[in-house]
């Protein structure tokens, strides 16, 4: 078995080539995107071995998923749901700074992920499982299967990793704090923006260091606090460390937290102290943002050096 199993919805991916609403963007490229894959092409490219579970349809862009994912070295099974799709998001460029996702998933087969769909088998052996508030929120049993993954996990002695991810959209109606303070509860690292964690903590607290340390007051033994450009924070035990962020000239800033979270649990399964699993996370959310895509960019380790200077022509 693979060290790290993750899990979630991945749709189809259509991005617009020019600048522009739909309304006059003729070109669009094809491609796949997700947040749990996204984190486990990023830990891929990173060394680390990775599988990633999840539904999609009796269709092309079912058959898209799984091959783009597969194709990035990570252990792939796509559930081939015949009754559903496979979901859809199409990203348009309204600015060269600004983009706009569109979600096409209501009765998507990613939707209907259920507890069944990741087995004790698959969970056996593995050291880490990466569960997403992204799947928490797209059914009742999506939400189940998070929880029913996390607690199967931690019986095995895995760890644990809960990534907020957090998205309005999806919990129209609904109030995601309880399910998300559940998931905290049942996990040992919890990454989550200042927003995020202030959502969790129902507090204005203003400090990331602060947040970090809050957190661990939900159940997790670790927690980071991902600021974006004022860099990232993490608490461990009575341990904290900081990192700032790189400036660079973002292209696509889709994929940046994803990156963060698998550069950090490289470093995490490599061994790492805590500001060094905030060096490399930093380092990778920095780079995912220097082209478009929601994974494409995401760095190898060699490419990292790339930021430490030195000819910009590789020869």
């Amino acid at each position: 078995m693979a060290s790290v199993l993750t899990f979630g919805e991945t749709m189809g991916l259509f991005r617009g080539d020019d600048l522009g609403g739909w309304e006059t963007v003729s070109r669009a490229r094809v491609s796949v995107g997700g947040a749990d894959s996204n984190v486990a092409i990023g830990l891929s490219r990173l060394g680390v071995d990775v599988s990633w579970i999840g539904r999609v349809g009796d269709d092309a862009l079912g058959r898209r998923v799984a091959r783009e994912i597969r194709a990035e070295g990570v252990h792939t099974r796509a559930i081939v749901d015949d009754m559903r799709p496979t979901g859809l998001m199409i990203k348009e460029r309204r600015t060269p700074a600004h983009s706009r996702v569109s979600f096409y998933r209501s009765g998507s087969a990613g939707g209907a992920l259920a507890p069944g769909d990741i087995t004790d088998d698959e969970l056996a052996g593995v050291a880490l499982v990466v569960v997403n508030g992204v799947t928490a929120a797209l059914s009742d049993t999506a939400r189940d299967t998070v929880s029913s993954v996390a607690t199967r996990a931690r019986e095995n002695g895995a760890i644990v990793a809960f990534d907020v991810n957090h998205r309005p959209s999806l919990w129209s109606g609904r109030d995601p704090r309880p399910v998300y303070l559940d998931i905290a509860g049942q996990s040992d690292l919890v990454f989550a923006g200042d927003d995020e964690a202030r959502l969790l903590l129902h507090n204005g607290e203003r400090d990331a260091a602060a947040l970090a340390d809050q957190l661990l007051s939900l159940g997790p033994s670790e927690a980071v606090v991902k600021s974006g450009a004022a860099g990232a924070v993490a608490r461990r035990g009575a341990e904290t460390a900081a990192a700032a962020a790189i400036p660079i000239d973002p292209v696509d800033t889709v994929g940046a937290g994803d990156a963060f979270v698998a550069g950090y649990l490289a470093a995490l399964l490599d061994g790492a102290p805590l500001k060094a699993r905030l060096a490399l996370g930093v380092r990778c959310g920095a780079f995912a943002c220097l082209g478009p895509g929601d994974w494409e960019s995401l760095p190898r380790r060699a490419d990292l050096a790339l930021f430490d200077g030195g000819d910009p022509v590789q020869r």
